[in-house]
């Protein structure tokens, strides 16, 4: 709660309680008869209460309200939250690929450079081979 909020609410009930206070005292210092005093709380003491109920209502719908807006704001952080989880998935998925495409790609350029390499070795061998049998012969 804000300290706007307590402030108000603390105003409120400071007033509520003066009037009340203010209107016992009103009543029981005017001079009246014990029937028509009696009356008069009563009628006040009606009045108050039905002011209350008001305030109360008030207080139960705005309350009703911003539980609703809470829950409204809750349902679109975890919305967007899943967007934002999906979007890096995504993103992950396709560095996973472009890595996998790049091995790949190493791979086959390393297994062509090694044959070409393991040609040239079996041809320079067989050339020593060839130049010893001749050297022997």
């Amino acid at each position: 709660m804000s300290k706007e909020s307590n402030l108000s609410k603390g105003l409120l009930i400071g007033f509520l309680t003066g009037g009340i206070v203010g209107a016992a005292l009103a009543l029981l210092y005017a001079p009246k008869s014990g029937k028509e005093l009696r009356k008069d709380i009563k009628d006040r003491a009606d009045e108050w209460m039905d002011e209350t109920e008001k305030f109360l209502e008030t207080a139960k719908v705005k309350a009703e309200n911003a539980l609703n807006e809470g829950k409204k704001k809750g349902e679109q952080l975890i919305a967007d939250a899943k967007v934002k989880a999906d979007d890096i998935l995504k993103d992950a998925e396709k560095i996973f690929s472009q890595v996998k495409d790049k091995a790949g790609d190493a791979v086959a350029q390393g297994k062509e450079t090694l044959t070409s390499e393991a040609g040239r070795v079996k041809s320079a061998v067989k050339a020593g081979v060839d130049a010893y049998k001749e050297s022997k012969n």
